[in-house]
């Protein structure tokens, strides 16, 4: 069954890799995911499929692998005018997201290619952009995916005291203008990331509060100092020899602010929104109310899923409830997926959370940031 094998994560390799507190869901037997997963093999069987992805994923991701190559070999290279080379900047920090979002990301979920080789060059490209994909996979892979929009276990819904993104978390004065100021916060978080949550994650060995030290191997520690010597390299004293430290420093802030923005609010659009859950477990037995599926469902949302054009640019991320049910499973496969998760949720009476574009998505998440900013009234 190509399912179970594609949804599983035993509570072993959680131990092994990330030594996660036995935070535990509902595990009932569920006749709403026993019936969607048969759907879904029989999907792939029926149609000889495989659940990775094809040769259109493999060209999409070498077209946008090769832009962004280019658009940094112009800039680098061969500097035009002001303004355009401002173009480019924006254009190079938004095809740097694409190429997290369709190569990185479904490497990363091993469900860019059949072949383990592929997916790993596939996920390091983080590496590439200054990230660590071995601390990535572990806050993406097995923090969010597992503990969704849990306080303390998902690290994405943690992002420091200038935001605050859910009812449980503390309300500060500044949090009355976070509807205003947050695309200035998203903008740094790419920044953020590579300079101060990695060396914050490699020194401390916790991906958030909640988790217990965990310790990287020797060949983790020189690819984790390699990969960030190339990216300054790359990023910073190359740029400095050739067109000098002020177009530089211009250069990196726009492509960096730009990038990160991007990927920031498809991220946030995907669990940050008005309908969404931030279920916690029960603090006397550890356990989470809701089977795991169901809280996928609960915590996820899909936005703009009939426009093909974005579709194809964020590698299938505004499809997130069927991502979130089947990682493994590429992205080219959610637009049918999803009838059969609708079909499901339906017949088994569970919210379905789906806004028709993404600027609407966009809206209940900045009217989200408002309720939230404000003080809560106790009756």
């Amino acid at each position: 069954m190509h399912c179970a094998k594609l949804t599983s994560v035993t509570e072993k390799s959680l131990n092994r890799i990330m030594s996660i507190p036995k935070v535990t869901f509902n595990n009932n037997p569920s006749p709403f995911f026993k019936t969607l997963k048969e759907k879904v093999d029989a999907y792939f069987d029926s149609n000889q499929l495989r659940p990775t992805g094809n040769s259109k994923v493999y060209l999409k991701g070498i077209l946008q692998a090769i832009v962004t190559l280019a658009l940094y070999v112009i800039l680098v290279f061969f500097t035009p005018g002001i303004l355009i080379s401002l173009l480019l900047c924006i254009l190079l920090g938004l095809s740097m997201a694409l190429v997290g979002f369709n190569i990185m990301h479904e490497g990363g979920h091993h469900s860019f290619s059949r072949y383990k080789w592929v997916n790993n060059i596939s996920v390091h490209s983080l590496n590439f952009f200054g990230g660590s994909s071995y601390f990535w996979k572990l806050k993406h892979n097995i923090s969010h995916h597992t503990y969704t929009n849990i306080e303390g276990l998902d690290s994405d819904i943690e992002v420091g005291p200038l935001m605050r993104l859910h009812d449980n978390q503390p309300l500060y004065w500044i949090h009355r203008f976070q509807h205003f100021y947050w695309f200035v916060l998203y903008g740094a978080t790419y920044i953020s990331w590579v300079f101060y949550q990695d060396f914050d994650k490699y020194f401390t060995g916790r991906i958030t509060d909640g988790m217990i030290k965990t310790n990287l191997s020797f060949k983790e520690h020189i690819i984790f100092w390699g990969s960030k010597i190339f990216y300054v390299s790359l990023f910073l004293i190359v740029p400095i020899i050739t067109v000098g430290w002020i177009k530089m420093l211009v250069g990196f802030l726009i492509i960096h602010f730009v990038c990160g923005l991007f990927m920031a609010i498809v991220f946030q659009l995907a669990h940050i929104v008005s309908e969404t859950e931030f279920p916690n477990a029960d603090p006397a037995t550890n356990k989470v109310d809701q089977e795991w599926a169901l809280h996928q469902v609960a915590t996820t949302a899909n936005f703009a899923t009939r426009n093909k054009l974005i579709s194809w640019l964020l590698g299938g991320l505004n499809f997130q409830v069927e991502h979130h049910l089947f990682p493994k499973i590429s992205h080219i496969h959610y637009p049918k997926i999803s009838e059969m998760v609708k079909e499901t949720c339906a017949q088994f009476n569970v919210k379905y959370i789906e806004y028709p574009t993404m600027l609407k998505a966009l809206k209940a998440h900045i009217i989200h940031l408002q309720r939230l900013g404000k003080p809560q009234l106790i009756s």
